[in-house]
């Protein structure tokens, strides 16, 4: 398992953004390590997706900064964001369902001959080293996407990104609709990608999941950070509790968002 030792791959530093005189994100500070998985948790609403959309380049945020590399970063734009080594694999993963792996790998990047013709040659075969390296069973190069298992579109995704030099890759529902088989695929290819040491933020429901694949949990309520633990020192009911409650247990970091005992001693009494 990662040890958070040096420089964090990337930091959200004081982070806050309103709409509508809403904080949808509140003063939250969260880090990412080389090599880690850090699972982003909360209710629909808690403020996960929105402090990611802040990372990807599609919201700017209010105040707070992002540090890559230790290196304050200016991230304006998804394209930004791209340029900065973060790079998102959206639930729907966002291929074009009807053209092949290459095709999608290359989508809107294509290689061009000499000729200014689209180079399928080198686009394939490009596309065969990253996918033999991420999923050396993948053997679908000429078949539209649309015919894939959804593990294998899955990795399609990923490919794309580390094909064009991702460092820091977020993960939306990764195994949301996925079965057992496959679920169990995309864990590999994220061990693959931990291995290679690409820092992952993962936003999924599933706490088996979070569990199996994270290093660490970082739990929001209400726009706010209730705390942030290593899966080794916290129970997954101890993370229930985070979630639901905004109890934050013993063998976690204490974040702003958290309820206080005595809150809690209230909440209980009045149940």
């Amino acid at each position: 398992m990662a040890q958070n030792t040096g420089t964090p791959l990337v930091e959200m530093r004081d982070i806050s953004i309103s709409f509508g005189g809403i904080k949808a994100v509140d003063h939250v500070t969260v880090d990412l390590f080389p090599g880690e998985v850090v699972g982003l948790l909360g209710h629909n609403g808690a403020g996960k997706s929105t402090l990611i959309k802040i990372l990807s380049g599609a919201y700017k945020a209010d105040t707070g900064s992002i540090f890559v590399r230790g290196q304050k970063a200016d991230i304006a734009s998804p394209r930004d964001a791209k340029a900065y080594g973060i790079e998102t694999i959206y639930q729907t993963l966002a291929l074009a369902d009807n053209v092949d792996a290459a095709a999608n790998l290359f989508l809107g990047r294509e290689l061009l001959t000499p000729w200014g013709t689209l180079d399928d040659v080198a686009m394939e075969a490009a596309t065969r080293q990253v996918m033999g390296r991420l999923n050396p069973n993948f053997r679908k190069f000429k078949e539209p996407v649309k015919a894939l298992s959804g593990g294998q579109r899955q990795s399609v995704a990923i490919a794309r990104a580390i094909h064009f030099n991702a460092k820091i890759l977020i993960m939306d529902e990764p195994t949301a609709a996925l079965g057992p088989q496959e679920t169990a695929q995309v864990g590999e290819l994220i061990k693959q990608l931990k291995d290679d040491g690409i820092g992952i933020f993962l936003i999924s429901h599933d706490l088996h999941d979070v569990f199996d694949l994270a290093d660490r949990v970082s739990v929001m309520k209400n726009g706010k950070l209730v705390g942030s633990a290593r899966t080794t020192d916290v129970s997954q009911d101890e993370v229930l509790g985070m979630i639901i409650l905004g109890k934050c247990p013993p063998g976690a970091t204490r974040g702003p968002g958290a309820i206080s005992d005595a809150e809690l001693a209230a909440v209980a009494h009045h149940a």
